[in-house]
């Protein structure tokens, strides 16, 4: 299952990518690169990553039009990349919808911790939690999913939709937050593709598909995650 958290690194300097793709992969990260605004905005269009490096000064389109730009459409969290320290530059990229602030020249350990403290914010997902339900274990830490002690594969939009719903165990969430939260906003009223992937993963880690004992749905509404426990996963 590739559940590691997609990073999307913008910069116009090649050397900056390979370096922040070097370090981020070592850290368990995936990471896909663009060198401009363009191909920033078509592969947060195609790749959907979990967030976006952004750096501030860049040729044709600078980081807080991009930034902009990405927020007329997405909700994925941003943290801005520069050289520039002043503060005038960190009130301009959060004030224009950015999570978080960094500056060059920074140390892998402390991008890599800012990056997954923006995540969990994001997502509101304690990572510690161990979700356990009728023979099913969801570890939302180590994004691992077992049925009956084997690792499940999930496809990463799978991954998506059943931490969202097993990080929520016990509550109804709502058909347009699924939709929202993992494919977008612009896909908030299609529920029969909300449909589809549900019947996908419930193919996977239900005993009966066909008679659902962890994955609920309340007709109209939502769908709700039956979790016998949580606790803190080791």
């Amino acid at each position: 299952m590739a559940s590691e958290p997609l990073v999307l690194g913008v910069d116009d300097e090649a050397g900056v990518l390979r370096l922040m793709k070097l370090e981020l992969t070592a850290q368990g990260f995936r990471v896909i690169t663009a060198s401009n605004g363009v191909q920033a905005l078509a592969l947060v269009e195609e790749q959907r990553p979990d967030i976006i490096l952004l750096d501030v000064i860049m040729p044709e389109h600078s980081g807080f039009e991009v930034l902009r730009s990405i927020r007329e459409r997405w909700h994925t969290p941003v943290i801005m990349v520069t050289a520039r320290d002043r503060e005038v530059d960190k009130v301009s990229g959060l004030t224009a919808g950015a999570d978080d602030y960094i500056v060059k020249p920074f140390g892998s350990d402390e991008l890599g911790a800012r990056i997954r403290a923006v995540l969990r914010r994001a997502s509101g997902i304690d990572v510690d939690q161990l979700v356990t339900a009728n023979g099913v274990e969801v570890d939302l830490s180590r994004r691992i999913v077992k049925r009956n002690g084997e690792e499940v594969a999930l496809t990463r939009t799978e991954w998506l939709l059943l931490q969202h719903l097993a990080a929520n165990s016990g509550k109804v969430i709502l058909n347009s937050e699924l939709l929202s939260k993992v494919w977008g906003p612009e896909y908030r009223d299609d529920l029969q593709y909300l449909r589809v992937w549900v019947s996908r993963i419930r193919q996977k880690i239900e005993q009966d598909p066909g008679s659902p004992k962890i994955i609920i749905t309340r007709p109209g509404i939502g769908y709700m995650f039956r979790a016998d426990a949580v606790t803190a996963s080791t």
